[in-house]
């Protein structure tokens, strides 16, 4: 399997061919296919929605449970706004709560509850069976691998490491990071 490699004659070509589109389209059609329906299935087992889990997720790899929204934020990719919205509606619910920080007004850590961490708990089983069910069942090991590699060629291209942190950010071990709904 080549690696990066180049096509013949593409060295000025700066537009993708339409074979190379038809590629690109697939690609992102499937993943947003595979997306849909692990929310669609973690929604209908759990009590958590794809949202709910990628907060809890990164609060319970978090020391002491406990990050800055602003920390949260850029874990889970959402802007600020959107995650004030999410925080609130989960801390209605009893999974999350909110405190100012110590030493500074303006700055806000969100702890998981006890009810927060156990949710998630329960929920991990059936999405992890979800992930397994509609993307490891869907291949061989070999094709497994070889998706491995072709998602490490991607992560590098776009200078990500590979617990989906920058490169040049100190990450946590990103366990369970892939398979978020």
């Amino acid at each position: 399997m080549a690696h990066a490699q180049r096509h013949p004659g593409s060295a000025g070509r700066h537009l993708p061919t339409a074979e190379e589109l038809r590629i690109w389209r697939n690609y992102l059609e499937t993943a947003e296919a595979l997306q849909a329906r692990l929310a669609t299935r973690f929604l209908s087992e759990t009590a958590l929605s794809a949202g709910d889990y990628q907060v809890l997720l990164a609060l319970s790899e978090a020391e002491r449970k406990t990050l800055r929204s602003s920390e949260l934020a850029a874990l889970v990719g959402w802007e600020r706004s959107r995650l004030s919205h999410h925080l609130g509606r989960m801390e209605k619910r009893g999974l999350i709560s909110r405190n100012t920080c110590a030493g500074e007004a303006r700055g806000i850590d969100v702890r998981a509850t006890d009810l927060g961490l156990e949710t998630f708990r329960a929920a991990s089983v059936p999405h992890l069976r979800a992930v397994h069910e509609l993307f490891v069942d869907a291949f061989t090991p070999e094709e497994l691998a070889d998706v491995g590699r072709l998602t490490g060629a991607l992560r590098r291209n776009l200078g990500l490491g590979q617990d989906g942190t920058d490169q040049d950010e100190p990450g946590q071990d990103g366990v369970g990071r892939d398979g978020r709904p």
